[in-house]
């Protein structure tokens, strides 16, 4: 991919802004501290302008690793490069043509127009709110991708006629938040060509995924490393990336090597799949046991009780942290002693919520590219009286 060529691409977005030979790519929803926050950092680029040539002079922007503030993974022409190459020979296409629902600024959508202008194909971007009120874009032929996080998958596979429109597809990328073995499962029984991947800012989005055959066949892994990349699991469970499209290091800072340790924790099978299992940052502790929240969010998810949740830990007295399941309010009915009872048997003792809390969907903290943000569901709990 030439730079020119991915300047363009970059204009073409309308969310891309220069800056002493930089160029950073911005989320129109930022609100007003956010953007004072990064035109501070911003400013560090003016102060100190490199050359057209130097290497990392894309910002990409992320919340980091640990969740933290809004950062930007350095990224150039040879590691968005190297993604693209490493993508199209893992599903053996010569040309992608995509629709695309996530926006320019989020890696996952950058990386959509990305693979399209380099094959000569078409990328059509598309409204996700008229997507999601039956207004599908004409897709010919069976060489069309689509990329969607799981929530947008659960809303458009209620209905028949939008599942119809998915099976059009030649695959459909699932990323950026776990997908829930049920939902996989509905998928799978309507025939839908999902393939579920793993990948983030850092590596210039996915690193690893599944074949739609191996999704239909049953499994529910990240699937294989794309050749561009080599995954590893340390001894403490966490995952580890190298390659030659990891980022360039967090602006204004740069790193030489090509090796990135995730704060993700997973395991990697005989096939050589990968299997995400959480994350480090969200393990809970309570009375001295470690809970994975996405283990609970699985059996709260299992109950058909919800329509979406998450679970959290919060500070407590007695035990450390308590294990607290907050939930959409308008997701559900009452959750019945009945129903408790069910989903407390699948559940060892220390792993079942001590409380279930209501969250309005006005203010539950999910953006549109499916992350979940637990810190602010803490500090939202922390200062609520919850509802059963």
């Amino acid at each position: 991919m030439e730079r020119a060529q991915l300047i363009e691409i970059l204009r073409a977005t309308e969310c891309a802004e220069e800056r002493g030979g930089f160029t950073f790519l911005r989320d129109p929803n930022w609100n007003a501290a956010d953007r004072a926050a990064v035109e501070a950092l911003q400013q560090s680029a003016i102060r100190h302008p490199q050359s057209a040539s130097a290497p990392g002079w894309l910002g990409v922007p992320t919340g980091g690793t640990s969740g933290g503030g809004i950062k930007f993974a350095r990224h150039d022409e040879k590691t968005l490069g190297a993604a693209v190459r490493g993508f199209c020979e893992h599903f053996g296409l010569k040309r992608v043509n995509a629709v695309g629902v996530l926006p320019a600024h989020h890696v996952s959508g950058l990386m959509a127009r990305m693979r399209c202008a380099a094959t000569g194909g078409e990328h059509l971007a598309w409204d996700w709110k008229q997507l999601e009120r039956g207004h599908w874009p004409r897709v010919d032929g069976n060489d069309w991708v689509l990329s969607l996080v799981p929530t947008q998958l659960q809303r458009l596979i209620a209905s028949p006629e939008p599942v119809a429109w998915l099976r059009g597809f030649r695959i459909i990328f699932i990323g950026g938040a776990p997908l829930w073995r049920e939902l996989a499962d509905q998928a799978a029984a309507a025939r839908l060509p999902l393939s579920l991947s793993y990948g983030m800012t850092e590596t210039a989005a996915m690193v690893a995924a599944s074949t739609p055959e191996e999704f239909l066949a049953g499994d529910r892994t990240s699937g294989a490393a794309l050749p561009h990349a080599t995954i590893t699991v340390s001894a403490e469970g966490a995952v580890g990336v190298a390659g030659e499209s990891i980022f360039r290091g967090y602006f204004p800072e740069e790193r030489e090597t090509r090796e990135f340790e995730t704060e993700d924790l997973g395991e990697i099978d005989a096939r050589g799949h990968l299997q995400i299992l959480g994350r480090r940052d969200t393990v809970i502790i309570t009375g001295g046991e470690k809970v994975r929240p996405e283990e609970v969010e699985a059996v709260l998810r299992a109950s058909g009780h919800f329509a979406d949740v998450a679970v959290i830990g919060v500070p407590d007295a007695e035990w450390g942290e308590a294990v607290v399941a907050c939930y959409l309010a308008d997701g559900r009915p009452s959750l019945g002693r009945g129903s408790e009872d069910e989903i407390n048997r699948q559940l060892a003792g220390h792993k079942r919520p001590k409380r279930y809390v209501a969250i309005s969907p006005s203010a539950w903290p999910r953006n549109a590219q499916g992350k979940l943000k637990r810190a602010t569901l803490v500090a939202m709990v922390t200062g609520s009286n919850p509802t059963r």
